[in-house]
């Protein structure tokens, strides 16, 4: 029996299920239950009646996991898959950047810890911060911590001032100007697709910009058959796999052959099967930060 297999069979022995996120190495989505962007895994993983969730993905996506599935058992295959964006930011550098802005509403990316997240008004995704921000209603607003997504979101809605934190995804700013201009000569045909927590100049040139999942659905739904992918890898992968699959005839090409995101590709097949068997790298949170967390996410996901 080989290792899929294996993992296969520990699933249905402990009633379990994988969520993978899309910048994963693509040979866990043979034994995955859900395969998607970070918030979709964990509302999927909460309407099942899975005793145990293991999470393909980073260390905030299995809390969040935790916080929406406070009952059930969550595992990360690879404790080192962990979020440089994330990591940017812990409570005492939100609660000095709040009282250097008093009395104005926090919105907290969902590329947090929990321990942050408790501490936000409402939480917001790369495909709905817009709507959030614009939800809230007022002139300023804190964005933390990517102070991309942040600054795009200004700019699409125009009336807001958003004073952002100054984190950043380290592999999205490895997408540069140059790197745009060189795929519009090689690919004059190809549609450019972005993601927001890109340098603000990359998004700009580009034909698209979008969540992980938003540049997906674009890429398979237009009638173009040449694209440039501006994100992680993963999404180039599974894209050409899909084209292939299904005959769609498309090509998808990754705007630089760094945009790898290491911390993404710890977890392998190895580790969650070790994580399954042994039941080990169990995410646990803090009763009270769960709570508080949970509220930033409920109102976000109240928002129409």
């Amino acid at each position: 029996m080989n290792i899929i297999e294996e993992i296969k069979k520990l699933k249905k022995e402990k009633n379990a299920i994988i969520l993978t996120h899309c910048y994963q190495n693509i040979e866990i989505d043979e034994i995955s239950d859900f395969v998607g962007d970070s918030l979709y895994l964990s509302r999927a993983a909460a309407k099942t009646n899975a005793d145990i969730i293991v999470f393909a993905g980073v260390y905030f996506m299995a809390q969040s996991a935790k916080i929406l599935s406070p009952n059930k058992k969550v595992f990360l295959p690879n404790m080192n898959s962990g979020c440089l964006m994330a990591d940017m930011i812990d409570v005492n550098n939100l609660r000095i950047f709040k009282k250097q802005n008093p009395n104005i509403p926090v919105v907290c990316y969902i590329n947090s810890t929990a321990e942050v997240k408790a501490e936000c008004d409402i939480c917001c995704t790369s495909s709905n911060a817009i709507e959030i921000v614009k939800s809230l209603n007022v002139p300023k607003v804190l964005f933390v911590p990517d102070t991309y997504l942040g600054k795009w979101v200004e700019k699409q809605l125009g009336n807001v001032e958003i004073i952002t934190f100054n984190g950043f995804c380290p592999t999205h700013l490895r997408i540069r100007v140059e790197d745009i201009e060189r795929a519009r000569k090689l690919y004059p045909n190809a549609e450019i697709l972005t993601h927001p927590e890109c340098h603000n100049e990359v998004a700009k040139l580009s034909d698209f910009v979008g969540s992980t999942k938003e540049i997906m659905d674009y890429a398979k739904q237009s009638d173009k058959k040449q694209f440039i992918i501006a994100t992680e890898k993963g999404v180039a992968d599974r894209l050409n796999r899909d084209s292939k699959l299904y005959n769609w005839g498309k090509e998808f090409i990754l705007i630089n052959e760094n945009i790898i995101c290491p911390n993404m590709k710890h977890n392998t097949l190895e580790d969650i099967y070790n994580t399954l068997l042994n039941e080990t790298n169990e995410i646990t949170i803090d009763k009270e930060i769960s709570k508080k967390a949970r509220i930033s996410i409920d109102k976000m996901l109240n928002v129409k």
